[in-house]
């Protein structure tokens, strides 16, 4: 009966021991990024909160901000007001922002446009398929895509006006 014991919880260690190394590998020693600079943007298709459908092809041929934020992210809300003071200027030149919401109500998303009057489109990704297809971790992070579909930066964290301008004028066809 002892030895029965002990063969089951030897078992046991073995099997936790087994997933701990796993967990481990898998979140230290594997890469989450899955969009590089340098490879082809993932086309994606989502709806804004009018239900007006964004595909991320249709805007080849321009540069585009691809931004992921949430109404709850401090520096998300932070850096808004460049993107919409940069976005008045740069549109003309072929930049556009799309200003990927991270999965929440249509609600607290309306409310926050109207407040700080963001005048660039705002797909919802419901779901965060978009989000987990460019292994975005925290946000805010921004994809700077070329005009050929190309992502040419990886921005992690919020943004001052002037690196918005500087990230912008990088993207410009």
């Amino acid at each position: 009966m002892k030895n029965r014991r002990l063969i089951i919880r030897s078992v046991i260690l073995i099997v936790l021991g087994a997933a701990l190394c796993y967990t481990l590998y898998a979140n230290f020693f594997t890469s989450k990024e899955k969009v590089r600079v340098g490879s082809q943007a993932p086309n994606f298709v989502l709806l804004d909160l009018e239900g007006n459908e964004y595909e991320l092809e249709d805007y080849r041929g321009k540069g585009v901000f691809l931004n992921f934020w949430g109404t709850y992210c401090k520096p998300c809300e932070k850096e808004m007001p460049y993107m919409v003071n940069q976005y008045k200027h740069f549109k003309e030149q072929g930049v556009e922002i799309l200003a990927l919401n991270v999965n929440e109500a249509p609600l607290v998303i309306k409310r926050f446009a109207e407040r700080h009057q963001l005048n660039f489109p705002i797909p919802i990704d419901k779901g965060e398929q978009v989000l987990k297809a460019y292994g975005v971790g925290p946000i805010p992070t921004t994809f700077l895509i070329d005009k050929d579909g190309k992502v040419v930066k990886v921005i992690t964290g919020s943004m001052t006006e002037k690196m918005v301008h500087d990230y912008m004028n990088m993207i410009k066809p």
